[in-house]
């Protein structure tokens, strides 16, 4: 080997996105804009492409055409396998076909690395490299998930999960999280942190994407339980027990935490609790209030409590959600 050739810089780390119609756009331009050439003044550290089952035109959820010429055999030269999103649904032409499944199970056979972000996962799981691992997706398609594929361990709140040759994400911009994680791992953190200044993005985002979800309601349950669920919802800053619960529905606290179970598929205080949290989030994006005063007005008795609880159910603190969701109103 002569000292010139030592000298030259290493080969950039191939990227090749594989795409699906009616392929959605958001999570391909994240992971474009992290890998496909992030500025003129940081050097270009990996090469970004596109490939499909099907060259040629290929329908987006935007509305526009992208063109694409690539098919599978891109993959096999692929340093990561990258699947940016995939259709919801067979009806939605979001079967992964046994062509897709070969390539990318043959990809990772040779040491490629396969990313997914968002419903991505899908296609990693339908080629079994999610079996006995945890993974990641979008909350809202998390069960769908665990469903489908009983042997992946489903994760709903995490923004990503990496096993070093696979790695999924949750939805729309937790894939950028992913990609500077991955950037961060091959290129070291003050590269990524460049990538990610570029970008106008935090290189590492605090708590998990239940911050994000939908705050939980009740849900349809029958005549049995849905007095006590009013009765408790009036009643959040009050210490209320299993027992207590048991006794406003004249039944004992077996009964009732058997009915929960079956109706809600949680326990009466893991109900209780879900409810005071999403108080506690409600009164931190919309009230100026102190933790201790929410603390008390949801039942948490204290602010230590309170926080301790937060964490465990969003992986952030009651000041971070505030300072992420907080709701200002003009005048």
């Amino acid at each position: 080997m002569t000292l010139r050739s030592l000298s030259q810089p290493p080969a950039p780390h191939r990227v090749v996105a594989l795409l699906h119609p009616p392929q959605t756009t958001f999570p391909l331009a994240c992971a474009a804009e992290v890998f496909g050439g992030p500025g003129p003044e940081i050097p270009a550290r990996y090469t970004f492409d596109a490939c499909t089952e099907h060259p040629g035109p290929l329908r987006t959820q935007t509305g526009c055409d992208l063109v694409v010429t690539g098919g599978l055999p891109a993959l096999e030269r692929a340093d990561t396998v990258l699947v940016p999103g995939w259709p919801q649904g067979q009806d939605a032409g979001g079967a992964v076909s046994p062509a897709v499944v070969d390539a990318v199970r043959s990809a990772h056979r040779r040491g490629a690395r396969i990313v997914s972000l968002c419903s991505g996962a899908f296609v990693l799981a339908a080629a079994g490299l999610l079996d006995g691992r945890r993974a990641a997706t979008h909350w809202a398609r998390a069960a769908e998930l665990a469903s489908r594929f009983p042997r992946v361990q489903v994760d709903p709140a995490v923004l990503y999960v990496d096993h070093g040759d696979v790695a999924t994400s949750a939805g729309a911009a937790a894939g950028v999280d992913l990609c500077l994680h991955l950037v961060s791992r091959d290129q070291g953190a003050a590269y990524a942190l460049r990538v990610a200044r570029h970008m106008v993005m935090p290189p590492h985002r605090e708590g998990c994407q239940l911050q994000y979800a939908e705050l939980p309601t009740s849900g349809p349950v029958t005549d049995s339980l849905a007095p006590l669920l009013d009765w408790l919802s009036e009643r959040l800053d009050q210490p209320i027990s299993v027992a207590d619960m048991a006794l406003r529905s004249q039944v004992s606290p077996r009964t009732l935490t058997r009915r929960f179970t079956e109706q809600l598929g949680i326990s009466p205080g893991r109900w209780l609790l879900d409810r005071r949290i999403a108080a506690t989030r409600a009164l931190l994006e919309e009230t100026d209030l102190p933790v201790e005063t929410i603390a008390r007005k949801v039942g948490l008795s204290s602010a230590v409590n309170l926080r301790r609880r937060f964490h465990e159910a969003l992986r952030t603190t009651p000041a971070a959600y505030r300072r992420t969701f907080r709701v200002h109103q003009a005048g």
